[in-house]
């Protein structure tokens, strides 16, 4: 509503309030697949300090002497062949959106909650999308980070970025952070579900199924990041509301880079050894993305499918993530109104 509260003076401009926002969160993607749009998002995303948990001093010449020379063209090609030309944007962005009116439509009957959608890196920003959600009247909003495992390199500098945007603002709204929900019934529900439909749609039967989560440095994990834990859970319940045996089903990590040690077994290294020990058959699912993205529809379902035919194996899928059908909102909703419960009915 936009009113001026009763007691306040007859000149008083008119304020918006009453309303509640719900933000959904999600990593970002470049604004372009051109040299120096990959350049602004690789350096954005790279020179956050939950990301690259190195010194300055370390980091700051190998990031701006070696990867914002070289990584931008590669990358944008990359970035090319999963674009969604028609929108001219990535398909997280497409998928978020999405996402969000999907939501909004939920709340059809509480005109109250307003849906909004930003990205950590890129656009549309965290603050800009706060701004909006104020600006329409919430005086309270719920962030929801859309990655089923905490993890501080995602979760948390997701947050850190909405709270650096309160930090500006003279009439803060308030605040609910919506927790990592790795293991919220409705979610593994959801995830087994969309499997057990991927595989009855197949025209095989895979011998292996491999959860696939994406890594981090195995440092972190030792610093008492809990996202491998999270990982572990998601998967045994999801094998577990399958009735798939465990030799059947494995659990490994992707998308390492650097010469540390990441978080282990390696999807692409699995997939290597699986092929070779003459495995033909395989399926690879990723219940740590909310929305199909660069590391999904590019690194599994292409480079990973090579991996695997390159050395012997013959029938590969990749089973797509929630994305914004409706397994996908029904999670999200559930996590969604479990927290708002005392700010709605």
């Amino acid at each position: 509503m936009t009113n001026t509260p009763a007691n306040w003076p007859k000149d008083h401009p008119a304020v918006a309030h009453g309303k509640i926002g719900v933000l959904l969160l999600n990593l970002g993607t470049p604004d372009g697949t051109d040299y120096w749009s990959m350049r602004r998002y690789l350096k954005q995303f790279l020179s956050d300090k939950r990301v690259i948990e190195e010194p300055t001093w370390k980091w700051w010449p190998i990031l701006n002497l070696i990867i914002l020379t070289k990584r931008p063209g590669p990358k944008g090609r990359d970035y090319q062949t999963i674009w969604n030309t028609e929108k001219d944007e990535g398909p997280l962005k497409t998928i978020t959106r999405g996402q969000a009116n999907a939501l909004q439509e939920r709340f059809e009957r509480q005109p109250e909650v307003i849906v909004d959608w930003a990205m950590r890196y890129a656009n549309p920003s965290t603050e800009s999308r706060i701004d909006a959600l104020f600006k329409q009247g919430c005086d309270r909003i719920l962030l929801m980070p859309l990655y089923p495992q905490y993890a501080a390199a995602t979760s948390a500098t997701a947050c850190d970025d909405a709270f650096k945007a309160l930090m500006k603002m003279r009439w803060q709204p308030s605040v609910r952070v919506a927790p990592a929900y790795h293991d919220e019934p409705a979610y593994i529900k959801a995830i087994a579900k969309s499997v057990r439909y991927g595989l009855a749609n197949l025209d095989f039967e895979p011998e292996k199924i491999i959860a696939t989560f994406h890594g981090m440095p195995q440092k972190y994990f030792d610093k008492g990041d809990p996202y491998h834990c999270h990982c572990q859970k998601t998967s045994r319940l999801v094998r577990e509301k399958l009735g798939i045996e465990p030799d059947k089903w494995l659990t490994t990590f992707q998308s390492r880079f650097g010469n540390d040690p990441w978080l282990q077994p390696y999807t692409d290294k699995t997939v290597e050894r699986l092929a070779k020990d003459g495995i033909k058959k395989l399926a690879l699912v990723a219940p740590g993305f909310s929305a199909d993205c660069l590391e999904t529809l590019e690194e599994l379902d292409g480079e990973n499918r090579e991996i695997f035919e390159e050395h012997g194996g013959e029938h590969f899928a990749y089973l797509p993530a929630l994305n914004d059908s409706k397994e996908g909102i029904d999670v999200i909703e559930a996590v969604v109104r479990r927290e708002l419960m005392g700010w709605i009915s």
